[in-house]
């Protein structure tokens, strides 16, 4: 693999700030709750003394419908690992862990395995932000990882991993930051990996429509989309992670079947607008939807 899943801190913290602001919504208005954000958050004095709306009111100055766009990225995510846990997975493979907390703050059953899968430095700088005290801290392995010289296979088999157990694995918001043979690669690795054991695949991608025809990325009438698209693109390059591969439908689909794993979801946020936003009242209007990143499932042949 020619470079680490997570290498850099800022886009870590801007996804964590986004969760954080999530979790300061009312009980019954939030779509996430993440108790543990602020600690991977620059700044989270200041936006807890600004609450939830406020706060959101301003991401929506940067681009409108970023902050519900990450929230449900994370809330699908969460419903596929849950949904998993429930229906017998016993694993649980986190790739690119970064500031993912979904081990402890999920409601997962007390006797699924976790492995997070990052770099030493990055895991040492998370853990040394955590409570000493967390649900389920007693069945998370870190796995420490160089993508550029060890094999993802080996270091999880060397972590305990069992190959006869069910397994959902997930790589947010990453597929964009890494190469399509560095994917590819990855979904090789797990295919060994698997071998019979029922498998489910949960990753993120930008649709490769974004350079192509960016406003058919958001809703109709979303505001300066071509203009707001550049942005957010800038600003990630600006961080030293700029986006490298995007994908189509077609092509995701046809690099998963190649890989060993079977399409079986791509939602944006466009279609789970009604399911986690109009429930608690605070449904996206069609000019702040920002659907240029897709979220996906995929199972092994067997399922």
């Amino acid at each position: 693999m020619s470079r680490s899943f997570f290498r850099k801190d800022a886009t870590a913290q801007g996804v964590a700030k986004q969760r954080l602001i999530e979790s300061l919504a009312k009980p019954d208005k939030r779509i996430i709750n993440d108790p543990y954000a602020d600690r991977f958050v620059w700044g989270e004095s200041l936006i807890k003394l600004m609450g939830h709306e406020f706060s959101v009111w301003v991401t929506r100055q940067f681009a409108p419908g970023f902050h519900e766009h990450l929230i449900c990225r994370t809330r699908y995510i969460d419903d596929v690992v849950e949904e998993s846990a429930a229906n017998g997975a016993e694993q649980y493979v986190i790739l690119g862990a970064g500031y993912d907390l979904r081990a402890h703050r999920l409601h997962l059953p007390t006797d699924i395995k976790t492995f997070e899968v990052d770099q030493a430095e990055v895991q040492q700088r998370k853990r040394s932000k955590l409570p000493s005290s967390l649900a389920n801290s007693k069945n998370v392995t870190y796995v420490s990882m160089d993508f550029n010289q060890q094999s993802l296979s080996q270091q999880l088999l060397d972590a305990g991993f069992d190959q006869s157990k069910s397994t959902v694995f997930t790589l947010e918001g990453v597929s964009q930051y890494i190469t399509r043979e560095a994917l590819s690669s990855t979904l090789q690795e797990l295919t060994t990996l698997i071998q019979d054991a029922d498998s489910t695949f949960v990753m993120s991608y930008v649709d490769k429509r974004l350079d192509e025809d960016p406003k058919s990325c958001f809703g109709k009438g979303y505001p300066n989309a071509v203009k707001r698209a550049e942005s957010v693109r800038r600003l990630s390059a600006k961080f030293g992670e700029p986006w490298i591969s995007l994908y189509s439908a077609q092509e995701l689909q046809q690099l998963l079947l190649d890989n060993g794993f079977v399409l079986t979801d791509n939602k944006t946020i466009a279609e789970l607008n009604s399911e986690y936003f109009t429930p608690v009242g605070r449904t996206v209007p069609e000019d702040q939807i920002f659907k240029l990143e897709h979220f996906v499932v995929a199972k092994s042949p067997e399922v």
